[in-house]
């Protein structure tokens, strides 16, 4: 069996951590980092990018740079409306769903998300040195089953096969209890945020 990969999607950024020698090891991305901005970007001829290099042209190029999708994963257009209202880049109704539009190509919140989590994949792999095909994936703990289901919708659009979705507090606590060796009650609080506006983290 090879190696399950953790991976942490969120609105600003997105990490990736192994079980090594059973302890958890975040694992670095081709930049260097520990943390991938969740950031997909778009040349003027179609080409994507992700991560550092795709936030880097979000203030040049607003309009074909996509943010802060997990805001629209699993939502039709009507429930992400306020959310929308503050995107620089376009977003309309499809069915029940939505869609993001790139220089007249539209996307699905899911297929946004998979271009991240191929990148995060793929900087798996190159550490690994081998091919990464399972993984688990944190959502908060608001989502519905509907965005529940995206998420692992993306997962697969990325060549990954979702083994579980977890809670984002849950994946918190059992991080904290796997170090203690008393039993304790313990609560669990999420206090920050993604700006809408501009994909910047603040509390």
């Amino acid at each position: 069996m090879g190696t399950i990969i953790g991976i942490d999607l969120g609105t600003t950024n997105s990490v990736v951590c192994i079980m090594e020698h059973g302890e958890p090891r975040v694992i670095i991305n081709e930049e260097g980092g520990r943390i991938t901005p969740s950031v997909v970007g778009f040349s003027r001829d179609g080409e994507c990018f992700v991560g550092d290099i795709a936030k880097r042209q979000m203030l040049m190029s607003p309009q074909s740079t996509v943010h802060s999708i997990k805001r629209l994963v699993g939502r039709s257009f009507a429930e992400a409306e306020s959310d929308i209202a503050r995107l620089a880049y376009s977003v309309h109704a499809d069915g029940d769903g939505l869609v993001i539009d790139i220089d007249g190509k539209d996307y699905t919140p899911q297929q946004i998300s998979a271009y991240i989590l191929q990148k995060i994949k793929k900087s798996a792999e190159d550490f690994l040195g081998e091919s990464v095909t399972e993984a688990v994936i944190t959502v908060p703990a608001y989502f519905t089953d509907k965005q529940r289901q995206s998420t692992r919708d993306a997962g697969e659009i990325a060549g990954l096969e979702v083994l579980r979705i977890i809670n984002e507090p849950t994946s918190a606590a059992l991080a904290y209890a796997f170090r203690r060796k008393e039993s304790a009650t313990i609560a669990i609080y999420d206090f920050g945020r993604g700006c809408p506006r501009c994909g910047l983290a603040r509390s």
